[in-house]
């Protein structure tokens, strides 16, 4: 994003909740940045914020090579709010005293604000349900600090030294579990840092356009579409930009679930005027899949005849120079974070590779944007409902959800299966409320008894999970009554089935996906 917009920086010393930091700084209307810790004071400066925030961590700041900052951060003459790590780094480099904390604090606690306290603390009720996560404490404060919120086992629960705007609290704000979390963070950003607001989809929509026809010019772009969320509102956003210039490539691998192919072209290149050019590899696939039975080769086999494919249509298009990708900004954290930089930002699991192949330059419209964004952003396009609302969905297809040999016939079963299951959900309203659904057609077979006659035919087993992050997740509580419509239909509807489970298991120990 261009600097001229409200930015907050969000310096990362490895906290798992950095990410969520960012959205809900984006989510109050203003724009945030994560960068590491590693990168210093100067390329804070770059960003010319409005204000800093410092992350929680994992570390204790006695630790050996414990992440750090130059403290001429808090001479800038911005606000600065450290949140438990940052906390404790805070009054650390400033010249108090952190120590172990005798009495270690995890999950929900009850957190005391001092009374006459000032934003952003006014945002907090005067007895507060907050998340703590932290096994250090602060024992004397730096000079000129005042304790603004305690709680009974953390004398310091946050402090302020409010002539410099230097701010910190030991608990975290941003996740959910702290009741007054929001109204605190937003009492920062606009009673603190004085933000205008205004970060929307609609500006951000538009200053893309501006930067993807600034970078391409009239030249000619091509994009995988696979009918995923990404690819989908990335093909929108470039074909809105850049009209027949783009051409997205669509390569119907077989392995898509129902009326799928049909679905992702009516929307986009029927709705929206997108130039598609869709290729049916459905055989290639599967033969490259034949007798194989391993989740990752599956993976490799698919991912590789997929780059074949790509590379051979897009020689049908020779003028073009630019490969879009539907990066998203998790990926390119990856790249910065504290806890272990990656050195390859991840890239979409069916076009990795491409660029180097090929020979091409990467446009990434979407790589300032987390899921949900994109998802806002695809309602901005004018993308229907049933594509941005869609749940994830994996790069090999319908592949990993057959556990064993991937054949035509058993595609055709998963695919009526997984269908009914995510009828039945969007009939209900319960397609909505849960984080992800799917059908597994399992390498088992069983007895059953269909019109008096014995049968020996598939299991399918029903996968449904609530989860925020995704990180971790609970299987979702589906009626009784809901089950046993999708299992009736599924057995009487879908040939060569006789018997549907449903998975209980949470993530961890198990997984989401089965393979």
């Amino acid at each position: 994003m261009t600097t001229e917009h409200e930015t907050i920086a969000v310096v990362d010393f490895g906290s798992q909740y950095t990410q969520l930091i960012a959205r809900r700084i984006r989510e109050l209307g203003v724009y945030a940045v994560i960068i590491s810790c590693e990168k210093g004071v100067e390329e804070v400066k770059k960003l010319q914020p409005i204000g800093i925030i410092l992350s929680g961590g994992p570390s204790s700041v006695h630790d050996d090579g414990a992440p750090s900052i130059d403290p001429a951060i808090f001479k800038l003459g911005l606000p600065v709010l450290g949140i438990c790590y940052g906390l404790q780094l805070m009054a650390h480099l400033l010249g108090g005293r952190v120590i172990p904390s005798k009495h270690r604090e995890y999950g929900r606690r009850a957190v005391n604000v001092l009374p006459n306290s000032r934003p952003p603390f006014t945002g907090l009720s005067a007895e507060t349900t907050t998340w703590m996560s932290h096994g250090d404490q602060i024992e004397n404060l730096p000079d000129e600090f005042k304790v603004t919120a305690k709680s009974d086992s953390c004398p310091v629960a946050a402090m302020h030294r409010e002539a410099d705007r230097l701010y910190g609290v030991q608990f975290h704000p941003e996740v959910r579990h702290t009741t007054d979390g929001t109204p605190f963070l937003k009492s920062f950003l606009y009673d603190v840092c004085y933000a205008r607001g205004g970060w929307t989809m609609e500006l951000f929509e538009q200053e893309a356009i501006e930067r993807i026809r600034a970078q391409v010019g009239d030249r000619h772009v091509i994009g995988g579409v696979s009918g995923g969320v990404d690819s989908s509102v990335m093909a929108a956003l470039m074909g809105r930009a850049i009209g027949d210039n783009f051409t997205g490539i669509f390569v119907d691998n077989g392995l898509l679930r129902k009326n799928e192919r049909l679905e992702v072209e009516n929307a986009l290149a029927g709705k929206l005027g997108v130039h598609l050019h869709t290729v049916d590899a459905s055989d290639l696939f599967l033969s490259a899949l034949k007798d194989i039975i391993d989740p990752e080769l599956k993976r490799k086999r698919i991912g590789n005849t997929f780059i074949e494919v790509f590379q051979e249509e897009a020689k049908r298009f020779k003028d073009s120079r630019f490969l879009a990708q539907g990066t998203l900004y998790p990926d390119v954290i990856e790249s910065v974070s504290f806890r272990g930089p990656s050195a390859t930002i991840k890239t979409h699991h069916n076009v990795g590779g491409l660029p180097e192949k090929m020979n091409m330059a990467l446009v990434e419209p979407l790589r300032e944007l987390f899921k949900d964004e994109v998802r806002a952003l695809g309602r901005e396009l004018g993308l229907p409902d049933h594509l941005v609302n869609r749940h994830p969905f994996p790069g090999p297809g319908l592949a990993v959800r057959i556990l064993g040999e991937v054949t035509r016939e058993r595609l055709a079963i998963l695919r009526e299966a997984d269908a009914i299951f995510l009828h039945e959900l969007r009939n209900s309203g319960w397609y909505d409320k849960v984080s992800q659904a799917l059908a597994v057609l399992l390498p088992v077979k069983s007895v059953g008894v269909m019109g008096d006659a014995r049968t020996y035919e598939n299991v399918i087993a029903l996968r449904s999970v609530d989860t925020w992050d995704f990180m971790t997740a609970d299987f979702s509580p589906l009626p009784m009554e809901l089950l046993g419509t999708i299992s009736t239909r599924i057995i009487n509807e879908v040939e060569g089935v006789n018997r549907v489970v449903y998975d209980i298991s949470s993530k961890p120990p198990a997984t989401v996906e089965w393979e």
